[in-house]
């Protein structure tokens, strides 16, 4: 009888222990529900970390306190929100940036509500906030319909250079830089408390000067050029500069070559409507005997010029935080950028200036050896009209042909010159 009535009492014991344990799960689960928001996990504290105490312990969440905070801090810094800029439904307020303590003095200000800044850091994000930078996502001006149809044409073009191992270049202008110890974007590493010093203004230094570095980035083989010019960025530098790299590299990497695709963007020094880019297009394809095949970018897509995310912004990375002290210092930090899918950079200084606003006279154009785009069956009219734009081919003229150019232009851009300066002579007589 014994052994029994310990079996039972041991049986009874374990059961009212498992409905007590029941119960007060239970409990937790009761006040889990109206202990913090639905955003919270009740059994993590608010930095994330296990929960020291049982559910419900300790001071109330401030969402408990203050249900509506959500919609007020909703109110202060979404400017999505309907109610942006009026939380009280006042008049529009400048709008400025929100730290963490101007929150908390406009929560307490607009709403009574006595939330620390330290609590905000760690609610902003559960509430679905993070901060972040403006994305240049909209497009200025309005989108051309034949966008679509200019990528699909300079995808299919590269893609027929490829195979017959032809060069694709793609080449732009990076910003200009100012020489001299100014602030650079970035950060680097220094000694702790010991960071480079630089100059407190960004005045432009005139003994120094700045810097136009153009790019030439050839597709094929992952390899880029970068000539850094001191002078104007025209039409002719930019030129200058695809020549450059043809005769230090281009020649020695793609011997058997007859042609080259060019790939850039709409407008600036080689923009689609530029005439003296035109003109001095026919000078390089003179110069070297290649065929020059040129394709723009649709306005606004000159960030899907394959320059700008396969070179110039790794050389941005390569000397961030580190000011730009001499154009020394440019050349090495631009050919000492590398990837590791194998990309090499050779950099010149180039010194030659060159003039704005030079002559381009139409017989100039005219005998510029130019070919548009043809037209392909079932296109629009208007499509054909804008790819022909876009895209076009230059051809080498003969020796022959070069020297008639030659003398026709001297005596044509002679002839242009006096008589902008007789135009500019009579209005300055007929001024006094």
């Amino acid at each position: 009888m014994t052994p029994a009535v310990c079996t039972t009492e041991i049986s009874e014991t374990t059961t009212d222990s498992t409905e007590d344990n029941n119960s007060s799960f239970n409990d937790e689960n009761q006040r889990a529900k109206h202990t913090g928001s639905k955003l919270k996990d009740p059994t993590k504290t608010m930095d994330g970390r296990d929960r020291q105490r049982k559910v419900g312990g300790g001071r109330p969440s401030v969402l408990d306190v203050y249900p509506d905070l959500p919609q007020h801090i909703d109110q202060l810094i979404n400017w999505r929100a309907p109610t942006f800029g009026s939380p009280m439904g006042g008049p529009i307020r400048i709008d400025k940036a929100m730290s963490e303590r101007k929150i908390a003095e406009d929560l307490m200000k607009y709403w009574n509500e006595n939330v620390s800044s330290v609590s905000l850091h760690y609610l902003l994000p559960q509430l679905g906030y993070s901060k972040m930078v403006n994305q240049k996502e909209k497009q200025v001006g309005s989108e051309s319909p034949w966008r679509n149809d200019q990528f699909l044409y300079i995808a299919e073009i590269s893609q027929e250079f490829m195979k017959t191992g032809d060069p694709i270049i793609s080449i732009d202008t990076k910003k200009k830089e100012k020489v001299g110890e100014f602030k650079n974007n970035g950060k680097e590493w220094c000694l702790k408390g010991l960071p480079r010093e630089v100059l407190d203004h960004d005045f432009l230094i005139k003994e120094l000067g700045q810097v136009a570095p153009y790019g030439v980035y050839v597709v094929n083989d992952n390899t880029g050029f970068v000539n850094l010019g001191i002078d104007h960025d025209t039409s002719e530098f930019a030129a200058e500069s695809i020549w450059r790299w043809w005769n230090t590299l281009g020649k020695n990497s793609f011997p058997d070559a007859s042609r080259i695709y060019i790939n850039c963007d709409g407008g600036g020094s080689n923009g689609a409507h530029r005439r003296a880019w035109k003109v001095e297009l026919q000078s390089f394809a003179d110069k070297t005997g290649l065929t020059v095949v040129v394709s723009h970018y649709p306005p606004g897509t000159s960030k899907w010029n394959k320059i700008e995310h396969r070179m110039f912004s790794y050389i941005t990375k390569n000397w961030e935080g580190k000011p730009l002290v001499s154009v020394e210092n440019i050349i090495n930090l631009i050919e000492s950028t590398t990837t590791r899918t194998g990309l090499s950079i050779k950099c010149q200084l180039d010194t030659n200036k060159y003039e704005i606003g030079s002559v381009v006279t139409d017989g100039m154009l005219e005998r510029v050896k130019i070919t548009p785009r043809l037209p392909r069956e079932d296109e629009e009219p208007d499509c054909t009209k804008q790819l022909a734009i876009w895209n076009y081919t230059i051809q080498p003229r003969t020796t022959k042909e070069q020297e008639i150019a030659a003398k026709l232009d001297e005596s044509e851009i002679l002839a242009e010159k006096n008589r902008v300066k007789r135009k500019y002579t009579k209005k300055s007589k007929g001024s006094n």
